[in-house]
């Protein structure tokens, strides 16, 4: 059973809540931290934790769009990726056809002059 004051303080603590998340996803906020273990004075690891939270809008604006270009993550950048790789081959296979023709040209030129 709620009381009608107990509802007030909830609808405000929910649109303040709303007002906040608002405004960190419009403005953005960086949360940086770094975790660093030494035994007997040797730096054995060092982690750097950066974390932003940004609406999709606001990391575009700040050129931080990585997930557009990410196979993992879009089937145009797995596409595209894919289509390097074939050009790649195509590539590596003309080439492999060049050196084993010029291989065979110099072998039948040594033939010919034993």
């Amino acid at each position: 059973m709620l009381q009608q004051g107990g509802q007030n303080q909830v609808e405000a603590v929910g649109s303040t809540l709303v007002e906040v998340l608002e405004t960190v996803l419009d403005k953005g906020v960086v949360i940086a931290g770094d975790i660093r273990v030494d035994v007997a004075g040797v730096e054995l690891l060092t982690i750097k934790i950066r974390l932003m939270v940004a609406s999709v809008d606001k990391a575009k604006e700040l050129g931080m769009d990585w997930w557009e270009n990410d196979p993992f993550y879009s089937s145009k950048a797995l596409e595209s990726q894919e289509n390097q790789h074939q050009q790649d081959r195509e590539m590596l296979e003309n080439r492999l056809k060049q050196l084993e023709q010029q291989l065979a040209e110099e072998q039948a030129k040594n033939n010919s002059e034993s």
